[in-house]
C-alpha cells in the first residue's frame, strides 16, 4: 500500500514538473507582452503594465489579412482532410479490391517522409498548376493525409459489420451508409483529428514561407516575420505581444472547450 503511495505520488509531482515546464515558455510570452522591453527579463512583480506593445504590432502589420488567410488554410485542409480520409478511410475498412494491401501499405510509407523532402516537388506542382502566392497553393499539398487515412480505416473497422448490413436492409445506398452510420460514430476520432491538423496548419511555417511572397496571401506565422529583423535589434516585448496575438484563437477555442478536447482524444484513443 505504501508503495503504491509513494509511486502516485511520484507520478503526480513528474505531471506537475512537465507541466510547469511546458508553460513556462507562454508564461514569459504573456509576461514579456504587458511589459516594456527593460523590464521583459526583470521579473519585478512591480513593473507597470502596459498595452503598447499590443497597439504597435497590430498598427505596423495587417493582422487582420494575416488572420483570415490563415483561417482560410487551415479550414480548407480540414475539410479536404476529412472528406478525403473517410473516403478512403471507408473504402478500405469495408470493401476489398485489388492491390488493396500494396495501395494501403504505400499509404504508409508516407508516413515517414518528413514533409520537407518534399518541398522541392511541391512547388513544382503549385506552380504548373498557376496557384502560386495564393492560400490554396499553401492548402494542396495538405489535402490527403496519410495518418488521417489510417486513422479512419482504424476507427471503421472497430465499427461492427451488422450496422452495414441493418442500414442496407433500410434501403441505404454505400454513401448513406458512411454518412448516417460511420460519420456520426467516428465524431470523437474526427474532433480529435481536426485538433491536430489546425493546431499544426495554424503554426506552420516553412512550406507557407516559400509559396506566399504578397501581404496578401502570408498567414500569421510568415507575417510574423517583420517583428524579428536582427538589423533593428530584437524587441522581445513586440515580438511576444505577435506571438500571443497569433494564438489567441487557438487558446480561446480550448479554454472554452478544454473538456470536449479532453474527452475527445480519450474516446479515440480508447477505439
Amino acid at each position: 500500500m505504501t508503495h503504491a503511495r509513494n509511486t502516485s505520488l511520484l507520478e503526480t509531482l513528474a505531471a506537475w514538473v512537465l507541466a510547469l515546464l511546458w508553460i513556462l515558455p507562454l508564461a514569459f510570452a504573456f509576461w514579456a507582452a504587458f511589459h516594456h522591453a527593460g523590464d521583459t527579463t526583470s521579473l519585478k512583480l512591480n513593473s507597470p503594465i502596459v498595452l503598447d506593445n499590443f497597439y504597435y504590432v497590430w498598427s505596423i502589420a495587417p493582422f487582420p489579412t494575416y488572420f483570415l488567410n490563415t483561417f482560410l488554410l487551415v479550414s480548407l485542409i480540414l475539410v479536404a482532410q476529412i472528406v478525403f480520409s473517410a473516403l478512403a478511410g471507408y473504402a478500405f475498412a469495408r470493401y476489398e479490391f485489388p492491390l488493396k494491401g500494396l495501395i494501403f501499405g504505400t499509404i504508409l510509407l508516407q508516413l515517414m517522409i518528413a514533409p520537407e523532402a518534399l518541398i522541392v516537388e511541391n512547388y513544382r506542382t503549385i506552380n504548373m498548376l498557376g496557384i502560386h502566392d495564393s492560400v490554396l497553393g499553401m492548402a494542396v499539398p495538405y489535402f490527403a493525409s496519410a495518418f488521417g487515412i489510417f486513422l479512419m480505416r482504424q476507427t471503421f473497422k472497430s465499427i461492427p459489420k451488422e450496422l452495414d448490413d441493418a442500414a442496407v436492409v433500410e434501403g441505404a445506398s454505400s454513401f448513406q451508409v458512411l454518412l448516417k452510420v460511420y460519420i456520426p460514430l467516428a465524431r470523437p476520432t474526427l474532433l480529435a483529428y481536426g485538433l491536430v491538423s489546425v493546431s499544426y496548419h495554424w503554426n506552420n511555417f516553412l512550406w507557407p514561407l516559400i509559396v506566399s511572397n504578397s501581404v496578401e496571401s502570408r498567414p500569421l506565422t510568415v507575417g510574423l516575420q517583420v517583428f524579428s529583423s536582427v538589423d533593428q535589434g530584437i524587441n522581445w516585448s513586440v515580438i511576444s505581444a505577435a506571438t500571443l496575438l497569433s494564438i489567441l484563437p487557438l487558446l480561446i477555442a480550448f479554454l472554452l472547450f478544454q473538456r470536449q478536447f479532453v474527452q475527445s482524444f480519450l474516446r479515440a484513443g480508447i477505439r
